[in-house]
């Protein structure tokens, strides 16, 4: 794919609005060219096509420039999700590039491991499988109240995209905690136990002592408060396109269940076919 003016398109724009960031960022081949993280959730829709513009502007990147859009599917904000992907579905086919979806929570374990890290200026590779032990595993985590989140399983893979252990989901945290002390056993036992685990993004309400307990003692913890940064699902992104475009048109957000709207209604729907 060529431009008239610059050979090769090589730059992804990339986009998520799953949490209370607006998270946008020009990436080209693993570097960030520019990246704007704005909050307000309230305002995603208000903000984003505007601050898309700023970024475009400000790496000097027009859209024939652009390989592809990638952004950020989820799970996450209903509503914030849905406007990432909507907007990436408008402009990639009025630009005519191709789309990645990518997981909002693997951009969220891969960026707050990598800003701790860096914080600490350590390698990602220093601790990860040396001295008996297996790659660190990361657990992000967006809150999605009633005692839930959004969370996954991820193990570090040195400077590389975190490998995915344990799908995106809605879980009680209780019950999440309770499985992952049961997969430390079992990691123990195969002898890839990891040493540290990351609890990355909204820590506060999920990776405190009292939620963790069944874990404490049995791994290291480290709970890193982080809010999402865009370059991320660039970076996914960039991946995701060399593994094969979504389709446009069959793009959607990864809800994980259905918003409390939709259930109201499925549930009344129900109800009312039970009457007839």
């Amino acid at each position: 794919m060529m431009n008239e003016n610059n050979g090769p398109r090589k730059r992804l724009l990339a986009l998520d609005t799953s949490t209370a960031i607006l998270g946008v960022a020009v990436t080209e081949e693993g570097r960030v060219l520019h990246e704007i993280n704005a909050s307000g959730e309230r305002n995603h829709s208000v903000h984003l096509l505007p601050i898309i513009e700023q970024a475009m502007q400000a790496s000097g990147t027009g859209a024939s420039m652009l390989k592809g859009i990638a952004v950020g599917v989820g799970p996450g904000s209903y509503t914030g999700t849905r406007i990432a992907v909507s907007a990436a579905k408008t402009l990639a086919w009025a630009w005519k590039v191709p789309v990645a979806g990518v997981s909002s929570l693997h951009a969220l374990a891969w960026g707050g491991y990598a800003a701790t890290l860096e914080k600490k200026a350590e390698g990602p590779a220093a601790e990860a499988g040396q001295g008996g032990y297996g790659p660190d595993w990361i657990i992000p985590l967006i809150d999605a109240r009633r005692g839930q989140a959004y969370t996954g399983l991820f193990a570090a893979d040195g400077q590389a995209a975190p490998q995915r252990l344990e799908p995106d989901a809605i879980r009680l945290m209780a019950d999440w905690v309770t499985h992952l002390a049961g997969r430390l056993k079992q990691a123990e036992a195969e002898g890839v136990k990891p040493r540290l685990l990351w609890f990355v993004g909204e820590t506060a309400q999920h990776a405190s002592d009292a939620s963790l307990g069944p874990l404490l003692g049995e791994a290291e913890i480290q709970p890193v408060p982080y809010e999402l940064e865009g370059r991320w699902a660039g970076f996914l992104g960039e991946a995701g396109l060399l593994a094969g475009s979504d389709d446009v048109h069959g793009l959607i957000p990864n809800y994980t269940q259905l918003s409390e709207a939709e259930a109201n209604l499925r549930r009344s729907s129900e109800g009312s076919r039970g009457q007839v």
